[in-house]
């Protein structure tokens, strides 16, 4: 595995859970503490199928300079018994709670693939949270095939993502196997990879499963599709980047996104910039190394961080 290397120490000190109340229960939030304890928090959401340790190699190049929180979305991680109602808007405002019940005042607010559209809706819903932005290879729509279901839509999407939600494991290393013979991340292992997939799990060997609730999937898959979330990145209270992955979700070369797509979506160039990443996918601009050291280093530009504080 090519991305196991002598910067791949976990040693950083983990984060702390903590639970907020939402509506239905309490929602599980990771926070990496800052060494200063005034520095700016970064919160940030999660892709469709994920939870909140998918950022933790994004917390460990921040390296303490700012405050990182990353709830597991209802229905996902520490969070898979919350009831819905699920949907984009359900989370934009559980975002909101936590803002609120942690006392983090203005926020950089990011998001991750359907974390990245939450972001952009909460900004319009809560446009007094933000104290930055930035998308992660999602957030704007592109046209869909019209003759799928929703379900065959999402998993034409998503693909072994959304196949797993069905499945059970005898044991943790087969979970990981299945992981690590997942395209995407066949260079990419690492000690972070392994910690995020394995908290995924719950239930008992030999009948593992993963925690993301299907119905919860189903809804946020279909709800991402509608006008309401789509139109948000039309409708942003400040300007943003969008960081975008060169390759897809199965490390195909066809990305999420591309020059034609992005200009068929008709972004408005002042609230809306579009960067290609090269040389990652859909999931290793997030959890690899490069990928992951670049979201950190827009992260403290957009928490107004000075540039010789930001090598990262």
């Amino acid at each position: 595995m090519t991305d196991m290397t002598s910067r791949q120490d976990t040693s950083a000190a983990p984060p702390e859970e903590l639970r907020v109340p939402v509506p239905g229960g309490e929602l599980a939030v990771l926070r990496w503490l800052a060494a200063d304890p005034g520095a700016p928090v970064v919160l940030a959401l999660h892709g469709i199928t994920a939870n909140g340790l998918s950022w933790a190699r994004v917390a460990h190049h921040l390296a303490g300079r700012v405050t990182l929180v990353a709830p597991d979305l209802r229905g996902r991680g520490g969070s898979g018994t919350l009831p819905g109602p699920y949907g984009i808007a359900a989370h934009a405002d559980d975002t909101a709670a936590v803002v609120a019940a942690l006392g983090l005042g203005r926020v950089v607010l990011t998001g991750h693939s359907m974390g990245a559209f939450t972001a952009a809706l909460t900004a319009v819903r809560h446009p007094g949270l933000l104290s930055g932005l930035l998308l992660v290879d999602g957030g704007v729509g592109f046209p869909a095939p019209t003759d799928l279901d929703p379900d065959e839509l999402i998993t034409a999407v998503i693909g072994p993502a959304m196949r797993r939600l069905s499945m059970t494991f005898p044991d943790r290393d087969a979970y990981r196997a299945f992981w690590q013979d997942h395209p995407a991340f066949a260079d990419a292992w690492s000690p972070w990879v392994d910690a995020y997939i394995q908290r995924d799990l719950v239930g008992e060997e030999p009948e593992l499963r993963s925690s993301c609730r299907i119905e919860a999937v189903r809804d946020d898959g279909i709800d991402q599709l509608g006008e309401q979330v789509l139109g948000a990145v039309h409708r942003l209270p400040r300007p943003t980047t969008l960081l975008w992955a060169e390759r897809g979700l199965m490390d195909e070369p066809q990305g999420l996104y591309d020059e034609r797509r992005l200009a068929a979506a008709d972004l408005d160039p002042h609230l809306v910039r579009p960067e290609r990443v090269p040389g990652v996918n859909h999931y290793t601009i997030l959890v690899g190394d490069e990928g992951a050291r670049l979201v950190a280093h827009r992260l403290l530009a957009e928490a107004g961080l000075a540039e010789t504080d930001m090598e990262v």
